[in-house]
C-alpha cells in the first residue's frame, strides 16, 4: 500500500498542473457563445503575427476558440479559419461586434477616420 503513495501524489500533483495550464490566457473581452442573449467577461484574445498578416485568437472559457485576421478595409476583422464566415458592426461607444455562427465577441477597439459609419 505505501508503494504506491508516492506514484498516487505524483499523478495528482501533475493533474494540478495540467489544470493550471488550461486557462486561457490573453486578455479578457465580452463574449456570448453557443447562442447566448447574455454577454460575459469570459472569452480571452491574444495578438499574433504570421508575416504582415495580424490575428486574433479568442478562446472560451469552456475550451474552444476561434481565429479572427484583422483587416484594414474598415471591416476589422474577418474569419481566419473554418467554414464559417465572420459579420462585424461597429457600435457607436467604439466597439467591434463580431458574430460567428452562434458565438458573439465584443472587442474594444479604434474605427479608422475612413471606414464606413454605424
Amino acid at each position: 500500500m505505501r508503494a504506491g503513495l508516492p506514484a498516487l501524489l505524483i499523478c495528482a500533483a501533475l493533474a494540478a498542473c495540467s489544470k493550471a495550464e488550461d486557462i486561457p490566457k490573453g486578455r479578457v473581452i465580452d463574449c456570448a457563445v453557443d447562442g447566448s442573449a447574455k454577454f460575459l467577461p469570459e472569452c480571452f484574445v491574444e495578438d499574433s503575427r504570421v508575416g504582415d498578416k495580424r490575428f486574433l485568437t479568442v478562446r472560451h472559457k469552456a475550451g474552444g476558440f476561434r481565429r479572427f485576421e484583422m483587416v484594414d478595409d474598415g471591416r476589422g476583422v474577418v474569419s481566419a479559419d473554418g467554414a464559417d464566415e465572420a459579420t462585424a458592426q461597429w457600435s457607436s461607444q467604439g466597439v467591434l461586434e463580431v458574430s460567428v455562427a452562434g458565438d458573439r465577441y465584443r472587442f474594444p477597439a479604434r474605427m479608422k477616420d475612413d471606414a464606413p459609419q454605424p
